[in-house]
């Protein structure tokens, strides 16, 4: 029953693959516009210096993805899931953000600050995909602030929703960035790796 709610969960973020802050005000397309052209180039040198997140797969690695993600978006946690297969190949560093509400500030804070913060990522983004509050464990005060930072690095790059994918292309070098959760096999093309084989 478990596993079949967890399935259902995991389809349904599928679905919708991105989430924006529903408190604020629908803005008018030209504000919209404006906001975009003022906002700075993505640059994966500034993510490098100005970002704090957390690492997943060998830290050696030479190829870095970075995901921006809010702890209360579902499709966050879908990506999470569909990056799985895929961190043999790259390092995934990811950057929490408060998008959604000040829970996202809290718990992304209590994610960056956790002893075994992968783990601690791996059991929030699990519950968040079976519609539970994903409550982390432990006092993230001292790292509300670095979440603070990246939501305005995030903000400066004038991203609209969560996840966001940014990184180099593994075969082409370019650099690629996406707003929104994408399967295993679509995530590893976007990124230039190769696609893990289906499960028989």
């Amino acid at each position: 029953m478990i596993r079949l709610k967890l399935a259902v969960a995991f389809a349904a973020a599928l679905v919708l693959v991105a989430c924006k802050d529903s408190s604020a005000p629908a803005a008018a397309a030209g504000t919209a516009a404006a906001a975009k052209t003022e906002s700075s180039a993505v640059s994966v040198p500034v993510i490098e210096a100005e970002a704090r997140g957390i690492t997943v797969g060998s830290p050696m690695s030479a190829r870095t993805v970075y995901v921006f993600f809010d702890p209360q978006c579902p499709h966050c946690a879908a990506l999470w899931q569909a990056a799985k297969p895929l961190k043999a190949q790259a390092k995934f560093v990811w950057i929490p953000v408060r998008l959604l509400n000040n829970t996202s500030q809290t718990q992304g804070a209590a994610l960056l600050a956790a002893k075994d913060p992968v783990a601690a990522m791996d059991e929030h983004e699990t519950a968040i995909l079976a519609n539970q509050k994903g409550e982390v464990p432990g006092d993230g005060e001292a790292q509300k602030e670095t979440v603070t930072k990246n939501t305005a690095l995030f903000n400066r790059f004038g991203f609209q929703s969560v996840p966001t994918i940014v990184a180099q292309n593994a075969q082409t070098g370019a650099l690629v960035s996406h707003e929104g959760a994408l399967p295993t096999a679509d995530l590893a093309a976007l990124l230039g790796l190769q696609a893990p084989s289906p499960a028989k």
